[in-house]
């Protein structure tokens, strides 16, 4: 069963979507995960695999939100990002398991070398800035 939110706010100052649900449930989204997991193919690939790497997100910003007929949030983001369709199964399931996915963002960051940081990357280390 498709969960809906009752209630979307951009929270702006502290960079998180704030989803509220019936049964009580409260998701909140930081602006950086939703931009890296966004569910555009620009960012999970045309096919199977991991997609490409998001890197320089950690200061993007949800700059506007518009619903999609009666299934989806389009989120719009300060880089210029709007390609995303957020359904509300994929928005449930971001927010049930935030913390892994979060855990993968940061791993694949490690491990190739990427930064949450925008502007000139350094290459080399750990990868973690």
């Amino acid at each position: 069963m498709t969960q809906r939110p009752y209630d979307i706010r951009i929270r702006k100052q502290s960079r998180l979507l704030q989803l509220d649900y019936n049964d009580g449930t409260r998701f909140e989204l930081p602006f950086e995960f939703l931009r890296v997991w966004s569910p555009s193919a620009e960012v999970r690939g045309h096919g199977a695999g991991p997609g490409t790497l998001q890197t320089g997100k950690k200061d993007v910003v949800v700059t506007g939100a518009e619903m999609v007929g009666n299934y989806a949030l389009k989120l719009s983001f300060s880089d210029g990002h709007d390609s995303g369709l957020f359904t509300w199964d994929y928005l449930w399931d971001l927010g049930h398991n935030q913390q892994a996915y979060w855990d993968d963002y940061l791993e694949r960051l490690a491990a190739e070398g990427g930064s949450r940081e925008s502007g000139p990357q350094s290459f080399g280390g750990t990868g973690q800035h």
